[in-house]
């Protein structure tokens, strides 16, 4: 169990060398709207435009769906849930499970929520891949103005998460060779994952504590005028690709709202 969180797209691609912040800032403006409605227009035309632009960031569409596989877990839990869990079965019976009536309604519903879930994931997947997290971290300080206690915090919790896989591997290891073993037991299974995952999360605590005592006494927290090693500038380009961003985003709601089929979220 790994986690690669390095930047893996072509540097030299037009939107992937832009300004991390303005990338940050056009992945939330796009997204964010997708949240106002129900229905699976908007998602669908919102997730359209994001793969037409994955070239422009300099990434495959192989290397995108590798990153991209936990969503796709996600969103075939979302499926099972409408279907046992969902209020709407209004529409044409397709399925007949018992006391769980595969509609019509109950499909579209889940059609809306997985598109927007894919929607919504694929700008930060693209923001991730194209970015290092230390430029990320620099110009959330220099150009958005957050806190450096903030900005160097996550950027020294971000670089901690692959141990997170190392540590769930040595743990899980190192009960097999006490001969703590689920078998074929569903239930010891489970049991045994929550118990990795807690001491995993004990582990995980401890050493937030260690580096962050460690950060303050390095000075990380001392409020003096910081100097930045890799300047970050913000050009006329950055600007260029929020205002797409926002412009792709109304043009995707305004569709669905010209056609009538906008369903307010509220």
């Amino acid at each position: 169990m790994t986690l690669a969180l390095e930047p893996i797209a072509d540097p030299a691609a037009p939107l992937a060398r832009r300004n991390p912040v303005a990338k940050l800032a056009a992945a939330l403006l796009f997204s964010l709207p997708l949240i106002a409605t129900l229905d699976p227009l908007t998602p669908a035309l919102a997730l359209a435009i994001e793969l037409a632009v994955v070239p422009f960031f300099g990434l495959r569409y192989s290397t995108l769906a590798r990153r991209a596989w936990p969503v796709l877990v996600a969103s075939l839990g979302l499926l099972i849930t409408m279907v046992l869990f969902s209020a709407n079965r209004s529409g044409t019976l397709l399925l007949d499970l018992g006391p769980f009536d595969v509609t019509t309604g109950v499909l579209m519903s889940a059609l809306g929520l997985i598109l927007r879930l894919f929607a919504v994931a694929v700008p930060g997947v693209l923001l991730f891949a194209t970015t290092d997290p230390t430029d990320l971290a620099d110009a959330l300080v220099q150009n958005a103005k957050a806190p450096a206690r903030f900005a160097v915090g996550a950027l020294a919790a971000f670089r901690l998460l692959p141990l997170l896989g190392a540590e769930w591997q040595m743990l899980t290891l190192a009960r097999r060779a006490r001969g703590i073993d689920a078998g074929h037991n569903p239930f010891a299974a489970v049991r045994l994952f929550v118990s990795t995952a807690f001491a995993l999360l004990v582990g995980a605590l401890r050493r937030g504590g260690r580096l962050a005592v460690a950060m303050d006494a390095r000075g990380f927290d001392s409020g003096l005028p910081r100097t930045y090693a890799r300047k970050q500038s913000f050009r006329t380009a950055d600007i260029a690709l929020i205002a797409g961003a926002l412009v792709l985003s109304a043009l995707a709601l305004g569709t669905s709202i010209t056609l009538g089929l906008f369903r307010p979220i509220i």
